[in-house]
């Protein structure tokens, strides 16, 4: 193959050190002529700063110094603006976690108020004098704990006699009935509260539905 590159060469009429020293030639020209154009352009525009005037040239100074001050005052306008919504965040999520601060514990305690409230309820106005004392004392104790829930900003949801809502309401079972609407809450099993506007339990409810009518009432009905 050796032999074949060089009657290749032979056959051009140049020799493999010639070829070389040609190859080397056409590099330095190219590399000198991109000097020579870039030593030209610099001259040229050094050329057009002779022929500015010196008004001339502080007025480009100028211009050239007033758009940096522009670009660096709307950094520092984005920047500030962006602190600024920092700082808001941070000072709206520090009264968010102050304002619920207390959820975990009042969540706790809830079910010790559910025990107390059914055990009212439970013993009524029934039993002797010893056994209504100390629900007279519950219903104390449960009073002064609803006023401090009060001053914390707890408060029970009222859902008897109310349209069901899902926001609010966990519906157990539903009871017929036409004696209110449908879809009402006519029973209350376990209150719901509210810790600010947050709700931190729903109340456990039945919800009524409409009741079968009879044939007396399906009679009574059609002829109205």
């Amino acid at each position: 193959m050796a032999k074949n590159r060089q009657n290749d060469t032979e056959a051009k009429g140049t020799t493999p050190g010639e070829e070389t020293v040609s190859q080397t030639e056409e590099a330095v020209e190219e590399v000198t002529g991109e000097a020579v154009a870039e030593e030209a352009e610099a001259e040229a525009e050094e050329a057009e700063d002779v022929a500015k005037s010196p008004e001339e040239l502080m007025e480009e100074k100028i211009k050239a110094a007033e758009t940096k001050a522009a670009e660096n005052y709307d950094r520092l306008l984005r920047s500030t603006a962006e602190f600024d919504n920092y700082k808001k965040r941070s000072a709206r999520e520090f009264q968010e976690s102050k304002k619920y601060a207390n959820e975990a514990f009042i969540k706790q305690l809830l079910p010790v108020i559910d025990n107390l409230e059914r055990a009212v309820e439970s013993i009524g106005d029934e039993g002797d004098d010893s056994g209504q004392g100390v629900i007279e004392g519950v219903k104390m104790t449960l009073s002064e704990i609803f006023k401090v829930f009060d001053k914390f900003h707890l408060k029970p949801l009222e859902s008897e006699g109310k349209p069901f809502d899902p926001n609010f309401h966990q519906a157990v079972i539903q009871e017929e009935t036409n004696a209110v609407p449908e879809n009402t809450v006519v029973k209350e099993m376990q209150k719901g509260y509210l810790l600010h506007d947050r709700l931190i339990r729903p109340a456990m409810v039945v919800v009524s539905k409409a009741a079968a009518l009879s044939a007396g009432e399906n009679e009574k009905a059609e002829a109205e």
